[in-house]
């Protein structure tokens, strides 16, 4: 044999910390019998790697499942160091999955996730219904009335005419019966003198005074029937009634939309009674062509809009329960200019061009949560009303009193 072949081969390897170094060939070791392997535990992760090889036999860098092991058995004297029991987990970061889940603990919005797009936003949260400052009694308080009467057995006591009357005091009632109540001197006056044919009777609490109007119910040949205190009460919204209620049948008059010039006003959720009722008589003052409840807004029979109105609603035409997508729609094919009303408008309503304003639909929205988005996304125009920069917003009834005003300028300028 030759010189070089008698000299040991020499191996150059990598080590984990990526230095290249030159060791001596090792010796084949012997295979290891199986009685020698060691567990899973024992089994090294990495194969020879030179000077930094995972010696097997070295009881410290050995993973001793035995020592780190879990003593279930033992575990009460382990609690020195960290607590297992239920109990001193309490107002841990452990106790958040077992406490019970509430309404408002986690966001709605928690930012894109792995599909990279958004988690979808709760829209809008319709805002509670606050109790009323003017003694007006709220819907669940007139349903449980209503729900005590019906429940009455005794005919005597509880006669079935007053039922009815007791009915129309909730909303299921009058969409049952097909009528309402308008309640209140000046309602009545209303109802009585520009409604007479849909005014079924009249009824008045014992000792009302008011001549005038007793007269002028007997010239319109409209029953008239008297109730004690305590049966006006009951059909009362208010803590303090005025001693005298109309029962009518539920009717209105749809807008005409086959006319050159048309101020339309279309609502989105105005829950508050008393803004529909401004709304209505705002209409009616500027000679509005009508108005668009969409689904989601207070009835218009509502006692509260009715008294709000003061009974001057159903001389507006309008249409109520309304899908504002296909409504919209519709207006468009009708010529008119849909326009809506939007904090973050470049423009007022002046400023729009003339010959889009013989035909305009306002968009008004929510009290509390605004006009849908989405209604704006398919309005034609999106408005502003210039105001300080103290004020961010103002009440849906004082809005559209301001635009109706400035509508019905325009349209006298464009005849």
């Amino acid at each position: 044999m030759s010189e070089e072949e008698n000299k040991p081969k020499r191996t150059v390897r990598m080590t984990l910390d990526r230095k290249f170094g030159v060791s001596e060939a090792p010796e084949r070791r012997p295979r290891r019998n199986d009685d020698d392997r060691g567990s899973f535990g024992d089994k090294p992760f990495g194969r020879d790697r030179g000077d930094r090889r995972f010696d097997r036999d070295r009881g410290d860098r050995r993973f001793d499942r035995g020592e780190r092991r879990f003593d279930r058995d033992n575990r009460d004297e382990n609690r020195e160091g960290r607590p297992f029991n239920r109990e001193e987990r309490r107002g841990g970061r452990f106790d958040r999955d077992r406490r019970p889940r509430r309404f408002g603990d986690k966001p709605f919005n928690r930012g894109p996730r792995r599909d990279g797009a958004m988690n979808a936003p709760v829209y809008r949260q319709r805002p509670e219904q606050k109790e009323a400052v003017d003694e007006n009694l709220d819907e669940a308080a007139l349903e449980a009335r209503a729900a005590q009467i019906e429940a009455v057995e005794d005919a005597g006591s509880t006669p079935p005419w007053f039922k009815r009357l007791i009915a129309c005091t909730t909303e299921k009632g009058r969409e049952r019966e097909g009528k309402f109540l308008g309640e209140g001197v000046h309602v009545v006056e209303e109802l009585v003198k520009h409604h007479r044919e849909l005014v079924i009777s009249v009824y008045v609490v014992e000792g009302f005074e008011n001549e005038e109007l007793i007269e002028a119910i007997n010239e319109a040949e409209i029953t008239l029937h008297t109730l004690n205190e305590e049966q006006m009460k009951r059909l009362s919204s208010t803590m303090t009634t005025q001693g005298i209620i109309a029962y009518c049948n539920i009717a209105s008059k749809k807008p005409v939309y086959e006319t050159s010039r048309s101020v339309l006003t279309l609502v989105d959720a105005v829950q508050d009674p008393g803004n529909l009722g401004t709304l209505f008589r705002t209409s009616l003052g500027f000679n509005s062509s009508g108005m668009i409840l969409g689904r989601g807004t207070v009835s218009p029979f509502n006692p509260k809009v009715v008294r709000g109105s003061s009974g001057t609603f159903l001389r507006v035409p309008f249409e109520f329960d309304v899908d504002l997508v296909d409504q919209i729609n519709f207006l468009r094919s009708k010529g008119y200019t849909i326009i809506a009303t939007d904090l973050h408008a470049k423009q007022s309503l002046r400023q729009i061009p003339s010959h889009k304003l013989r035909k305009m639909a306002f968009l008004v929205g929510n009290e509390g949560a605004g006009t849908n988005p989405y209604f704006i996304e398919l309005a034609d125009e999106t408005v502003k009303i210039p105001m300080s920069s103290e004020l961010e917003s103002l009440n849906v009834a004082v809005a559209h009193g301001i635009l109706s005003y400035e509508a019905a300028q325009i349209q006298e300028e464009l005849k």
